[in-house]
């Protein structure tokens, strides 16, 4: 039997999704997807409005909205307890996930 060193193939793969995202950030522009930059949150801590790199303010109904039609980078939406959500693309980069970015 072939012995695989996962430790290898793991760092390979996490450098191809690497180069895949700077394609991506790249091919943002192209799109005139906008990057969410900071987010707004409620008293029970949950997000509630965002803020694009533009400046414009979204409350969370146009967000949907916007991302379920590709205005927004880097974020799907998905259904769970019965309504659409709003999460960060996993990309294995903590620093972008929408609970990390900055508040306004």
């Amino acid at each position: 039997m072939e012995k695989k060193d996962f430790e290898q193939v793991y760092e390979q793969y996490k450098q191809a999704g690497a180069h895949h995202l700077r394609q991506e950030s790249s091919l943002t522009a192209d799109t005139g997807a906008e990057k969410i930059v900071a987010i707004r949150k409620n008293e029970d801590d949950d997000i509630i409005a965002f803020k694009t790199e533009s400046g414009r303010e979204l409350d969370y109904l146009t967000a949907l909205d916007e991302a379920k039609s590709g205005k927004l980078a880097h974020v799907d939406v998905f259904h769970r307890y019965g309504r659409d959500i709003i999460r960060s693309e996993p990309d294995g980069i903590e620093e972008n996930n929408l609970n990390n970015l900055p508040h306004f």
